[in-house]
């Protein structure tokens, strides 16, 4: 152990702070409340994102500024959150993927790979931990975003119908009542398969993204350390790496990402159908489509992701590496 720690110190600063220097105590509280404030200020986006994904070609909003004025005109801002307690239940997975991200890091260290290879591999290993907890409650989360959209498709009416499982909803009905009513459903509908539909599209999407923004975060890092002056802030750094890896792999991951989305609503059979759907719907669009509101939604994400997560980390180092730890 002490041997891993000595190669993560340089001369006069800790270069990254690993799992074994941390107090956990502290860290974990920490780690929850920053994702959940994180997660709560960006959701719009991420329904504005799953909305604009899921609609055919254009046929209700423009783009990310269209989207978001005719939700909130239509629906206010309870409409901007739509299935938001249902989809923070991902803060539980958010501790799940630290602990197997930190903890994947430090075995593989053991074996002495490049930075990149442990990031890679720990990324990997966190996402599939993570979806495996979170797909079930994102299932239902985003036939909770779609609403709206299904009702500003259909003719104003008494109840809307939640097509992708042909359904109705009464829009007096609670969020609550609504939730499980939907819940039900999908469990008379497909049993408990049904909470997992689209889990290996997800698995397909989350893995690599979360490998390739590890890998892309301390690439990043490490190239600017080599320009950059001793005297900029470390934590700057970070947080520009995390952008940058946010913006680098949501380029590379859009169209997964869309399929993913629309097996997990559309209730289509299988990924390479709803390729061939997308294709044929979309066209060369499937790399375009929902991207401004995905890359926004995952710069800013990742952007304040890593700032809490970082300082967090320095928050709390153990007594003894506080010294070496560079703001």
């Amino acid at each position: 152990m002490t041997q891993l720690i000595s190669e993560e110190i340089t001369a006069s600063y800790i270069k990254t702070i690993e799992w074994e220097m941390l107090d956990k105590t502290k860290f974990f509280p920490l780690s929850m409340l920053s994702s959940f404030s994180v997660r709560c200020s960006l959701y719009p986006l991420t329904l504005i994102k799953t909305r604009l994904q899921l609609q055919k070609h254009d046929q209700v909003y423009g783009g990310l500024i269209d989207a978001f004025s005719k939700i909130y005109k239509s629906e206010g801002i309870g409409g901007l959150y739509r299935g938001f307690w249902v989809s923070s239940v991902q803060i539980l997975s958010g501790v799940g993927y630290i602990a197997t991200y930190e903890g994947a890091r430090y075995t593989v260290s053991q074996y002495n790979p490049t930075n990149a290879v442990k990031s890679f591999a720990a990324g990997a290993a966190a996402a599939l931990v993570s979806q495996t907890i979170i797909v079930p409650f994102d299932v239902i989360s985003q036939h909770l975003m779609v609403l709206g959209l299904v009702s500003q498709q259909s003719q104003p009416q008494k109840k809307m119908i939640l097509s992708p499982l042909g359904m109705t909803i009464d829009p007096a009905k609670s969020k609550f009542r609504t939730t499980l009513d939907i819940g039900l459903f999908i469990y008379k509908t497909d049993g408990m398969r049904g909470f997992y539909r689209g889990y290996f599209a997800s698995i397909c999407t989350y893995v690599p993204n979360s490998a390739l923004w590890w890998t892309f975060y301390h690439f990043y890092q490490d190239e600017m350390n080599k320009i950059l002056p001793d005297h900029v802030s470390r934590l700057l750094i970070q947080c520009v790496a995390g952008t940058l890896g946010g913006f680098t792999t949501t380029l590379i991951t859009n169209p997964m990402d869309i399929i993913r989305a629309r097996l997990q609503v559309q209730r289509t059979n299988s990924m390479l159908t709803t390729s061939r759907n997308l294709w044929k719907e979309e066209g060369i669009r499937i790399f375009s489509k929902g991207l401004s509101a995905r890359l926004i939604q995952s710069t800013m994400f990742s952007f304040s992701i890593i700032l809490g997560y970082e300082t967090i980390k320095r928050i709390s180092v153990h007594p003894e590496f506080k010294d070496l730890v560079r703001w």
